[in-house]
């Protein structure tokens, strides 16, 4: 586990960078939050409004849905770090480019290899994409995979569909909290 003053030295830098274009569009950066010391690290896309205006991830309705989703399997916000793969909002909530993740993808490795996270879940196609490129979230979603990430090895990965689909398409909810079940069982095999 990394020191607070570390950890926050690594999101204060993260504040500050200014290296793609979507930084001249948003409001502000938006690094993950959560404790540095949390056993788990969920990934989304990229902030959206709300996010952008009031500074932190996952508040808006997925965030809520997301706040369920963790009450169901009995964890709450602040056992969890939650970040995405870009920390700025894209224009009009469009799909980040492959140019602007990459230009990102160092400050998720930092906050992967400082927390040391014993399980990571993706939230979405573009999270998961992130680390398996030749997925598809649809034949993914609930499937555990074991990925290695710098010196993290055998990280297990669990996909899952982003709760912004499951607000779209309704039918796609039982199946996010049925994958979701399957946190306590990983975490239970860590202990």
């Amino acid at each position: 586990m990394p020191s607070e003053k570390t950890f926050n030295q690594m999101k204060q830098q993260n504040i500050l960078c200014c290296r793609c274009q979507l930084r001249k569009t948003c409001r502000q950066v938006i690094p993950g939050k959560g404790p540095s010391d949390a056993k788990v690290i969920f990934i989304g896309e990229a902030p959206g409004k709300k996010e952008d205006l009031l500074g932190e991830p996952f508040i808006g309705a997925s965030g809520k849905l997301l706040d369920k989703l963790l009450l169901s399997v009995h964890l709450k916000r602040s056992d969890i770090f939650i970040t995405n793969i870009v920390k700025c909002r894209p224009p009009e909530n469009r799909d980040p480019s492959p140019e602007e993740i990459g230009m990102c993808s160092s400050w998720l490795e930092k906050e992967i290899s400082l927390i040391q996270p014993e399980l990571l879940i993706t939230l979405g196609r573009y999270a998961l994409k992130n680390f398996i490129p030749e997925s598809s979230i649809s034949l993914f979603h609930g499937k555990i995979t074991s990925i290695s990430l710098g010196k993290l090895e055998n990280l297990p990965l669990l996909p899952l569909y982003h709760p912004a689909a499951a607000l779209y398409n309704g039918s796609l909810k039982d199946t996010l909290f049925e994958d979701c079940k399957k946190i306590t069982s990983i975490l239970s095999h860590k202990d």
